[in-house]
């Protein structure tokens, strides 16, 4: 049977000490809590289910002294790296060489995975982008529900650098009314994903089009970061046009709505939250 990369799972290094291998696991285990997922459908429950429980196991090998020292050297054994070559846990380095004593001999360049480690690191990296991207298609997917649910009359178009991209549908002898809404799906709305969406969402449509952009994120920084940088890029924006930003929480469709957000984005958001 394979061995497990547990160090992959958890995100940190095989070098890690006792406190960041606890640490790690808080960070991961809570997005794949049920109530984090429980808007996004029986199958990725599923999947997050599984993902929590092999989290979980992770936890258990890599924060026992005993368990851990175990994994790591039948790891070492199949080709892994050596976690042995640092303390892995705190514990403090070897003593310095006395004064008079010759030099340590340099150390040996850094050896290149074996093929059975790179084997691992790529199906872990597949298996992790698949599931990232299922949990993309189904946030988009509850998304467009609620849309049409609301009575929203929209069709889709390509936008670069967004996930999702609707313009109002055209109706016979005139347009239909209302911004257009733009969707993109990052790992955390933080200031740096505000800036890059706020920039991307400049370059569609007219300037005279309302544009209105849900940022979503599995995790989402402090409202004062999102709202700084938010007033920052506000007073970018040219004279007249007309953008709106709503950071969104994907774990349970909170989001920092702002007072002159677009009466369809804040219809949509509460069907969102409501769950219905």
């Amino acid at each position: 049977m394979a061995l497990k990369e547990y160090y992959q799972l958890l995100e940190i290094a095989p070098t890690a000490t006792a406190d960041e291998v606890k640490r790690a696991f808080r960070a991961q285990i809570a997005r794949y809590h049920p109530d984090k997922v429980q808007h996004l459908g029986r199958e990725f429950q599923d999947m997050a289910a599984d993902r929590a429980a092999e989290l979980t196991e992770a936890y258990r090998i890599l924060s026992d002294a005993g368990r851990r020292a175990e994994y790591d050297r039948a790891r070492s054994a199949i080709g892994g790296e050596d976690a042995s070559a640092a303390p892995p846990s705190g514990e403090p380095s070897p003593p310095a060489p006395a004064p008079d004593s010759a030099p340590p001999p340099p150390p040996p360049p850094p050896s290149q995975p074996s093929a059975a480690e790179a084997t691992r690191s790529g199906q872990f990296t597949q298996e992790r982008a698949s599931r990232d991207q299922y949990v993309r298609k189904a946030t988009f997917g509850r998304f467009l529900q609620a849309l049409e649910a609301v009575g929203g009359v929209y069709e889709e178009l390509p936008a670069p650098g967004f996930d999702l991209a609707l313009v109002p549908k055209s109706r016979m002898f005139a347009r239909n009314k209302g911004p257009r809404l733009l969707g993109r799906f990052v790992d955390r709305v933080d200031r740096q994903a505000v800036a890059d969406a706020w920039a991307q969402a400049g370059k569609w449509g007219a300037a005279s089009d309302e544009v209105c952009v849900f940022l979503i994120g599995s995790a989402v920084a402090p409202a004062g970061e999102l709202a700084g940088e938010i007033a920052i890029q506000r007073k970018k924006q040219a004279r007249g046009s007309k953008l709106t930003l709503i950071p969104v929480d994907a774990r349970n469709w909170d989001a920092h709505m702002p007072l002159d957000a677009p009466a369809i984005a804040k219809t949509l958001l509460a069907r969102l939250k409501s769950g219905g």
